[in-house]
């Protein structure tokens, strides 16, 4: 089994029970020195960034589930790199394999997966100030293309 930290589309418990049936979800947790962007492509990615904290769900996957998720997320045509990094769930800090975007050309979100990623956010209780920025970044008009903040 391995620990995947969602902070995108993958947070819907409802989308990871088509495409991985047999994930479990741990519930929310955060990743440190990071920062929530949207790719020129229209989807989520993260990027380093000292002080700020990318929030998502941690979700404990088996291997079926894993080649599931580097389909849908492209790894082998490049859409997304695989990496592991320390995540907090729980008050204890934890190593997770995280999907990382192969583009950092800043863009805006596609329509539907605003909605999608939003709803997942809310629904896992996310803090307010971060659902928020959420909103602002996926926001097809009204945010500016790149970094919530």
């Amino acid at each position: 089994m391995t620990l995947y930290f969602a902070y995108g589309s993958n947070m819907s418990r409802a989308w990871m029970r088509q495409l991985c049936p047999t994930a479990q979800a741990l519930g929310p947790a955060m990743l440190a020195d990071h920062r929530f962007i949207v790719m020129s492509m229209g989807y989520a990615s993260i990027v380093a960034h000292a002080g700020e904290a990318v929030h998502g769900v941690l979700w404990r996957i088996g291997p079926g589930d894993l080649d599931a998720l580097d389909r849908y997320e492209d790894v082998a045509g490049g859409l997304y790199d695989r990496c592991m990094l320390a995540v907090w769930h729980g008050g204890a800090q934890r190593t997770a394999l995280i999907y990382v975007g192969g583009s950092r050309a800043p863009g805006y979100a596609r329509p539907d997966y605003c909605a999608l990623v939003l709803a997942a956010a809310q629904e896992w209780g996310l803090p307010a100030p971060y659902v928020a920025g959420l909103a602002r970044q996926l926001s097809p008009r009204g945010g500016t293309a790149g970094e919530v903040g």
